[in-house]
């Protein structure tokens, strides 16, 4: 999600679902960005480093060839996939109405096998993820609109509320062997919810975590090695009891 401080969300009028969620599971109230505008945030949450990128130029201007979570997920033999609202074609490199490819981190990461990988896991979704098992790890962008940084956070809240719920219903998730963490890429202190059936109602943690404890998390989860300044960021495991 996109653009907005904590109190802006969480706890807010405009946000009901977001704050019930939070509510039914947990919550960071120092949440940290890594950079400004967005895309250094989506590099940083995805390869543990902004390489000093401090604009949302596309990736003809920013190729990286850094490792990745993406590139990582698929060395361990598990899959990944990007799903990304409004994307016209896979792995789309240039922003089209409501498509930012500066939200779509995949899109990004040129080393190793990482553009003909994008070429097949970075997809087009439009409301809802297709049925069916998720990949071992999924990056979801919802568009410009949904993402509210085009919209308004009601319209947001709105479609969360209509796309969460199949995820909370998978058989995965009941099982315990899934992980959701919605978040918003700035400002400082940005709301968050993590959502899993181990974390107990009502969680609230004062820890001052960003997105590179975001990065540190998820591949602790998926037991990968850890990228960059993850390596130095608190997890956010113990807090959420993930």
């Amino acid at each position: 999600m996109e653009n907005h401080s904590y109190s802006q969300v969480i706890g807010s009028s405009a946000a009901p679902y977001e704050t019930a969620l939070a509510r039914q599971f947990g919550t960071a109230t120092h949440y940290s960005s890594v950079g400004s505008p967005s895309l250094p945030n989506y590099i940083g949450a995805t390869s543990g480093s902004t390489h000093g990128i401090g604009d949302d130029a596309g990736p003809q201007t920013h190729a990286l060839t850094s490792d990745n979570i993406f590139r990582q997920v698929r060395a361990a033999g598990g899959t990944e996939r990007s799903f990304t609202e409004s994307m016209p074609i896979n792995c789309a490199l240039s922003s089209v109405d409501t498509y930012a490819v500066k939200h779509n981190p995949a899109a990004y990461y040129t080393g190793g096998n990482d553009r003909a990988a994008c070429r097949v896991d970075d997809v087009p979704f439009s409301s809802t993820l297709p049925r069916g098992r998720l990949p071992t790890f999924s990056f979801v962008t919802p568009n410009l609109c949904h993402d509210t940084h085009d919209c308004s956070v009601a319209v947001g809240d709105a479609w969360l509320r209509s796309f969460l719920p199949p995820l909370l219903a998978s058989a995965e998730y009941r099982a315990g062997k899934t992980v959701i963490f919605l978040i918003w890429d700035e400002y400082s202190p940005m709301p968050n919810v993590v959502i899993s059936p181990t974390t107990p109602p009502g969680t609230v943690s004062t820890q001052p975590f960003s997105h590179y404890a975001l990065l540190r998390t998820t591949e602790e989860l998926l037991g990968l090695p850890l990228l960059g300044k993850a390596a130095s960021a608190p997890s956010m495991r113990p807090a959420f009891r993930l």
